[in-house]
């Protein structure tokens, strides 16, 4: 099987989710008419990222019956998307969050786990913590979702893999960080190694949709991949500019790649399992 992928790699206009759909209802229409079977947003493209005491005003509910997130399970009857919003729940806890829809229903909803509160980051005064890593079927296979510091942490991706995942799915709003010897952003670079260190050992493709523009002094680098389950480039995204960029992955690859290399087959989850609780418990201790 083939698959169409879209990453809509967007200059969202912080804490004005109206503007912000409807820079995704032009996506969509734009991925529509290119023939893009799965179009993925970055991290919390509906609202910005530094949304700080805005996350009240900005949350959406994950129901039909709110205007935003409605109006895009209709647009998924026409191809999947993925989408970064702010989740508010029954009990009104806030997480920063990305939904999958397909043929108007919601699929599934990935809150983030790790949430950086160092540095620049402060994401832990303002949202709650997500506390579940899960894969999810789709018509085109079982993939699984993280959101930019979760997939900084094996954790994740690891525990998706181990869910049946054979396609993740990976968004953010990473700002730009230094220079390394060669003038390119060190902060890039890492990602981008880390984005091929998955697609190898894991024999996954690897979906990174990272966001443009500025926000509070923090630019953010764009640069987004698609990552073979060889751990090869197939496409990248320009640095900083807006773009949608399209490309076709063969899901039979996986196939040919796990034949080869059978990671997968030889994996032992008990171990991990075994060997976790054991230290767990000598560092209760």
């Amino acid at each position: 099987m083939r698959l169409n992928i879209g990453l809509a790699q967007m200059y969202p206009k912080l804490g004005d989710v109206p503007a912000n759909l409807d820079r995704h209802l032009d996506y969509i229409e734009r991925g529509a008419n290119q023939g893009v079977d799965l179009l993925i947003f970055p991290e919390l493209s509906m609202t910005g990222y530094q949304v700080q005491d805005l996350v009240p005003e900005v949350a959406i509910r994950a129901t039909p019956d709110d205007a935003v997130f409605g109006a895009l399970l209709e647009q998924s009857k026409r191809l999947d998307i993925m989408f970064g919003f702010v989740h508010e729940d029954r009990r009104q806890r806030f997480y920063t969050s990305a939904a999958y829809l397909s043929g108007g229903e919601c699929l599934h909803i990935h809150h983030k786990i790790y949430l950086p509160t160092y540095a620049m980051f402060d994401e832990g005064r303002y949202f709650d913590e997500g506390e579940s890593a899960r894969a999810f079927d789709t018509r085109f296979g079982r993939f699984g979702m993280a959101i930019c510091e979760d997939f900084w942490h094996i954790t994740t991706p690891y525990l998706l893999w181990m869910d049946g995942a054979d396609v993740l799915l990976f968004q953010s709003a990473s700002p730009s960080r230094g220079l390394d010897a060669s003038d390119r952003l060190s902060g890039s670079r890492w990602v981008e190694l880390v984005n091929q260190a998955y697609g190898s050992f894991f024999t996954d493709y690897i979906i990174h949709c990272n966001r443009v523009g500025y926000e509070d002094g923090k630019n953010f680098w764009g640069g987004s991949t698609v990552v073979s389950p060889d751990g090869d480039f197939l496409a990248h995204a320009p640095y900083f500019d807006e773009t949608l960029l399209v490309q076709q992955i063969d899901l039979n690859q996986i196939h040919r790649t796990r034949s080869r290399l059978p990671l997968l087959r030889d994996e032992q989850p008990q171990l991990m399992q075994r060997e976790l609780s054991r230290i767990l418990a000598r560092d209760s201790q």
